[in-house]
């Protein structure tokens, strides 16, 4: 079925639910992982405050420092669970596209994302890359969302 799955991760609380996933299913179906993080390039304007106060050098160093964390965790999970992985750390503006280009490069057969479950005007103006990988994506793609409690998965019923 499924023989290279790429897990995308910002090192956020509901991304690495997305990598434990990513993990459990790659073990089960005796794939391999691609583990990718996204990183704005520098921009000599910018309102960013890490921009701001850094030099081009020190911020590509925090980034890389950052991805190298973030990866890092994502592949000692995948290491505990016997799944090879590889990991990518991107740089591009428009983090969707980054991740479509990097499965495509990689011959994925899956993208793993994580989703807030935004709809309405916040998922309008909020916009998420998960939404934009599902857009544009000729991949397949499996959205992982937060766990529900008991009692928001009765309330949604």
């Amino acid at each position: 079925m499924y023989k290279t799955i790429l897990v995308a991760t910002d090192g956020s609380a509901l991304s690495d639910l997305a990598v434990t996933q990513a993990v459990e299913l790659a073990a089960v179906l005796h794939a391999r992982l691609v583990l990718v993080t996204a990183s704005e390039p520098f921009h000599l304007l910018s309102t960013e405050a890490e921009q701001i106060a850094d030099t081009e050098d020190i911020y590509r160093r925090t980034m890389q420092q950052r991805a190298d964390r973030i990866l890092g965790a994502a592949a000692e999970k995948a290491a505990a669970s016997g799944v090879p992985a590889v990991t990518v750390h991107v740089e591009n503006d428009h983090p969707f596209e980054a991740i479509i280009a990097t499965a495509e490069r990689q011959l994925c057969d899956l993208i793993i994302m994580a989703s807030h479950g935004r709809r309405g005007f916040s998922a309008l103006v909020l916009g998420s890359q998960t939404t934009k990988v599902l857009t544009h994506s000729t991949i397949p793609v499996l959205v992982v969302r937060a766990e529900a409690t008991p009692a928001e998965r009765g309330a949604a019923a």
